[in-house]
């Protein structure tokens, strides 16, 4: 934070790393572009709709100075947050700060905020995207979901627990083992600061169409909304959810993620253990409310992924 050290020759060397991470990543994989368009076709206008690390042409486009100024802008003690966990004395900790902390400067400037509002969505679009090397065509539909600060995140977490998580989920099993018109299916609650993704998708089995993959996702949250979900099914996933929060808090640097995820995203650090009590709470009645409020009830987007040789022109909306 304090001592910049870079110069032409480890600028060029560290982008090649994160090139390279991107080709592996992204160019490499037969699904990397497919999940890479997630967002970009998924926001209108918020920056969430640019990837992390960026591309190949963009990363090139990057200068020295680039970086230099990004850390003069963003590098400052008063944009950044310090948790301190493990086996230490708590008396010792200002002494810590002091020592490495107190001569840091801060800067005057102030530090640039995102105020871009993602608007509603007011229709249906649809997409497609191609990659080099498909072995079997994938679709995707997203929906907005709210902020990870709303009072219904519990729920929308349960809920996409229901639809994909794990081998026992309503998308894999009805998908994948029933119909058996797909390879893979899932569902993931992408919920940040600002406005998140809510994404259900899968690979096709062979030779299955689509449109009718895309219709079976959209049938199984049809009928999450539609039908209250058992006790039992609800306390399961409940559960799964809770066991995985407890287990990574049971080191040190679990800890300090939780912490840090409930400052930063959620805007309060009581949520880190308020976030365990909301998902106990969450009811059947719950998860079909944000169910037809979220998914069932809103325009969506639909990604078809191709080979790129069978591609029919480009993007259609």
């Amino acid at each position: 934070m304090s001592n910049l050290n870079v110069d032409d020759a480890n600028f060029k060397s560290e982008r090649a790393v994160v090139e390279e991470e991107y080709r592996q990543r992204v160019l490499a994989s037969p699904y990397g572009r497919f999940y890479e368009s997630f967002a970009p076709r998924s926001y209108a206008v918020h920056p969430y709709r640019r990837g992390v690390i960026g591309n190949i042409d963009q990363l090139e486009a990057a200068s020295l100075e680039d970086v230099r100024a990004f850390h003069r802008t963003y590098y400052r003690p008063d944009n950044a947050l310090l948790i301190v966990t493990g086996d230490f004395d708590p008396k010792d900790v200002d002494p810590w700060i002091d020592k490495y902390f107190a001569g840091i400067p801060r800067p005057d400037t102030p530090i640039p905020r995102v105020t871009v509002a993602e608007p509603p969505r007011k229709q249906d679009a649809r997409y497609r995207e191609t990659g080099p090397n498909v072995p079997l065509p994938a679709v995707a539909v997203t929906w907005l979901a709210p902020s990870a600060r709303s009072p219904d995140a519990a729920a929308l977490k349960a809920a996409a627990a229901l639809l994909g998580n794990g081998e026992s989920s309503r998308l894999n099993q009805a998908l994948v083992y029933r119909a058996q018109i797909a390879q893979k299916a899932s569902f993931g609650a992408d919920l940040r600061v600002d406005t998140g993704l809510l994404i259900a998708y899968a690979i096709a089995a062979s030779g299955k169409p689509l449109d009718q993959v895309a219709q079976a996702l959209r049938q199984e949250i049809d009928r999450l909304a539609g039908k209250p979900v058992a006790a039992a099914e609800l306390a399961k996933v409940k559960t799964q959810l809770l066991t995985q929060a407890l287990l990574e808090r049971q080191t040190p640097l679990g800890k300090g993620m939780a912490l840090g995820d409930a400052i930063l995203i959620q805007g309060d650090a009581r949520r880190v253990n308020q976030e365990l009590d909301d998902l106990q709470a969450v009811t059947a009645a719950d998860v079909q409310r944000v169910v037809r409020k979220y998914l069932t009830g809103a325009p969506a987007v639909t990604i078809e992924y191709t080979q790129a040789a069978a591609a029919q022109g480009g993007a259609a909306k």
